[in-house]
């Protein structure tokens, strides 16, 4: 892992969605997952509407300079990893069990990548219940002219493929005949995007899921529920293989359940999951099929002394992601972020404290159920740098080793609510070993606990965060 300096100059590079002080917000419109791909050229949101947004990179443009002229003015720093929107797609629709009698929301609660050979973009997006593979494409659209019935309303739109327009079904008050007999030919000719399900994984999972992970080897991904974990094939969409399974026999003898799963980014046969015990397990495929028996386990166990009613929830991981060169895992409950070394399964080697100052708030926190707030967390892809959200439309930027932390806001001035933390303070870094808590600091007065970051992704090769504010997404470069 690269130990370079932290960049500490955010700025804000562009805003989709942004919304006026005073309008409403659809809750269909609250953006649920944001995934870049592996080569940061595209970027996914899924919303609680059920609606897939797919944005791609802007190619920064060429400035030529002729033997007479002086050198143009540098492009903005940001100029060079600029979005725009490509195309958006309905993904789920809100569904029912009847044999259950439950109600199925159609809100995106993972988007996924899988590599393509061609321009053609190949996702995955899941509900709670059903895993969908998305291909999105160019599709020519050709319009006719010339016809000897024509419409009076203008030429005919023909799809590829498509079948050919009935005109004579048509209003014949609508048609004229033309006295000569002419072939239709193609006037315009348009490439448009278009997006199509090619597989439905579905009826595999009881409980809802909450993970989707693509292999290494692009052949297979992995699903996950609160029990379960399940390993499909691409291809086959009528069976999946159940990997892991930590659904006691009596269900009153449950304590804990599965809260994310992730393949390693190099090695196809090993998966990392995480549990509401604040626990995670490295799982190797290799050892047998069903991993019922962990190869490691990451666990910080919390003095007996200090435990209370609250610790068990605090200590619930809400997501896990691993470092791109695969060594690292960072881990994310309600309180820090946990920065793990696979060659070291007793103690992180860091640990962010981001929410120690509202610990004498638990019981409010409890209260009004933003204790069970579910925060992601993303590594830069050197591995030098971690991000994760918080309330008032908040988020973090902190370095892995040095000590060096921003609180930057999602506005279109990051900076604004800016403070450098010194290792004491709410950002208080622990390395190699356990070490003492940071000291709580006094509760910040007007926390806004329902404009809360929950998602954000970080650009696999550069500084460049896209944060998700509710409707809205924000992009930032350094």
């Amino acid at each position: 892992m690269a130990s370079s300096a932290v960049p500490t100059d955010w700025q804000f590079l562009q805003c989709f969605g942004e919304r006026s002080p005073n309008e409403d917000i659809q809750e269909a419109d609250i953006i649920s997952a944001v995934e870049f791909d592996f080569d940061g050229m595209h970027l996914a949101t899924g919303d609680r509407g059920g609606r897939v947004v797919l944005f791609e990179r802007v190619n920064p443009p060429s400035r030529t300079v002729g033997m007479d002229q002086h050198a143009p003015p540098p492009l903005p720093r940001g100029a060079s990893f600029e979005y725009r929107y490509m195309t958006e797609f309905q993904s789920h629709e809100p569904e029912f069990d009847y044999l259950k009698s439950l109600e199925i929301e159609e809100k995106i609660n993972k988007v996924r990548w899988c590599r393509s050979s061609n321009s053609t973009r190949i996702l995955l997006s899941t509900n709670d219940k059903t895993i969908k593979l998305w291909k999105v494409y160019e599709k020519k659209v050709s319009f006719l002219s010339n016809f000897n019935l024509e419409p009076r309303n203008g030429p005919v739109v023909m799809l590829p493929n498509g079948p050919r327009p009935n005109i004579l079904a048509n209003n014949p008050n609508a048609m004229r005949l033309n006295n000569s007999l002419r072939l239709p030919k193609v006037t315009n000719t348009e490439v448009l995007l278009a997006a199509r399900c090619k597989r439905v994984y579905a009826n595999a999972h009881t409980y809802h899921i909450n993970s989707l992970s693509v292999n290494s080897d692009q052949e297979t991904f992995l699903s996950a529920d609160d029990l379960r974990i399940n390993l499909w094939n691409m291809e086959v969409m009528e069976q999946s293989f159940n990997i892991v399974d930590i659904k006691p026999a009596n269900l009153d003898e449950l304590t804990e359940v599965i809260t994310c799963a992730e393949f390693h980014p190099n090695h196809c046969n090993m998966l990392a999951y995480s549990s509401s015990r604040g626990c995670i397990r490295l799982a190797d495929m290799r050892h047998s099929a069903l991993c019922d028996r962990h190869a490691k386990a990451f666990e910080e166990p919390e003095p007996q002394g200090n435990k209370t009613f609250f610790s068990e929830i605090i200590a619930s991981i809400s997501d896990i992601s691993f470092s791109r060169d695969g060594r690292y895992i960072l881990s994310r409950d309600y309180m820090t972020l946990k920065l793990w070394d696979l060659n070291k399964e007793n103690a992180p080697v860091a640990t962010y404290h981001v929410h120690e100052y509202l610990r004498p708030r638990l019981c409010d926190l409890y209260e009004n159920d933003a204790l069970f707030d579910k925060f992601d967390c993303c590594m830069s892809g050197r591995g030098d740098c971690v991000a994760t959200g918080s309330y008032n439309n908040l988020f973090r930027v902190s370095g892995a080793w040095n000590g060096v932390d921003l609180t930057l806001e999602a506005s279109r001035d990051p900076m604004r609510k800016r403070f450098q933390a010194s290792s004491k303070s709410r950002f208080a870094i622990r390395k190699n070993g356990p070490g003492k808590r940071a000291g709580a600091e006094p509760a910040e007065a007007g926390t806004d606990y329902a404009s809360k970051l929950l998602h954000l992704a970080w650009h696999p090769e550069v500084n460049v965060i896209a944060a998700a504010a509710s409707n809205s997404l924000y992009m930032y470069c350094a």
